[in-house]
């Protein structure tokens, strides 16, 4: 089965050579990539989050299989679909999914369901196919959205991921996609997300979890976010660091209503 791109030409452009000139522009140089066992990453508008997601995946090696992970914007599907088979069409070239490390994630999960209904039309993870593309020549992903905000249901996915990359046997990289902040202040914005990248940095899922939820942070990906977080302690995670913080408004000029953008790495 193949999935066509659903928002080419709107949160990134639909030409490979427009693509590929807006990641050179969102590289930059570092001294030494790192390996890691997990990333968050925003799925903005190119224009707007594109510069915290290319220095992201600038800093990493990016091995042969990446599971992306995201919220679920459409209502669609499954409350966690993975599509275990096929492949995505893409404007930079197809990308298939890895079916053996799909059904290990499936068979290791109570929630997580086969599905691709739920991916038809959602921008979370697709966004970030491109930027892999650019410094990743050759991989499979296995794509897995969320729909519910329940803590019991992030330790059961994020349970079934580590159990399947322990598996597996080779390594794989948790790609939780997510923004943050959305349409306060920049000033609400960087005080309510410093507060969730605070627990991030500390490796605590729960307490990521709970901030966000008491402390009213409309962050869309936060059942991904620490699932990732859940299954990256899992495989001995030691230490996340924070590359990039942003807003929208940063590059529109207008701090009333911002969006909030991190990008992080976990090692």
């Amino acid at each position: 089965m193949k999935r066509k791109a659903a928002v080419a030409g709107k949160f990134y452009p639909m030409s490979p050579d427009a693509i590929n000139k807006q990641m050179k522009e969102f590289e930059i140089e570092v001294q030494q990539k790192v390996d890691c066992l997990g990333v968050v990453s925003p799925h903005a508008g190119y224009v707007y989050s594109g510069g915290v997601a290319g220095a992201v995946y600038s800093n990493i090696n990016i091995p042969e299989d990446v599971i992306i992970i995201g919220p679920n914007h459409t209502g669609l599907g499954e409350m966690v679909s993975l599509m275990a088979s096929g492949e995505w069409e893409m404007p930079n070239g197809n990308v298939k999914i890895n079916a053996d490390l799909a059904n290990d994630i499936i068979s290791s999960s109570r929630y997580i369901k086969d599905d691709s209904i739920g991916h038809l039309h959602e921008h979370s993870l697709e966004v970030q196919i491109p930027f892999i593309q650019h410094f990743k020549k050759k991989f499979n992903i296995i794509p897995i959205t969320i729909m519910t905000l329940d803590y019991e249901l992030c330790e059961d996915v994020g349970g079934a991921l580590s159990d399947a990359i322990k598996k597996h046997k080779k390594p794989v990289l948790i790609v939780a996609s997510t923004d943050m902040t959305h349409y306060e202040s920049q000033e609400s914005a960087n005080v309510k997300d410093k507060k969730a990248i605070d627990q991030i940095l500390k490796l605590d899922p729960k307490g990521l979890f709970e901030t966000v939820v008491n402390k009213n942070i409309s962050m869309c990906g936060i059942a991904p976010t620490t699932a990732m977080l859940i299954a990256c302690n899992n495989l001995g995670a030691r230490e996340a660091r924070l590359v990039k913080y942003m807003t929208s408004g940063d590059v529109s000029g207008d701090y009333e209503q911002v969006v909030g953008y991190a990008g992080m790495i976990i090692k």
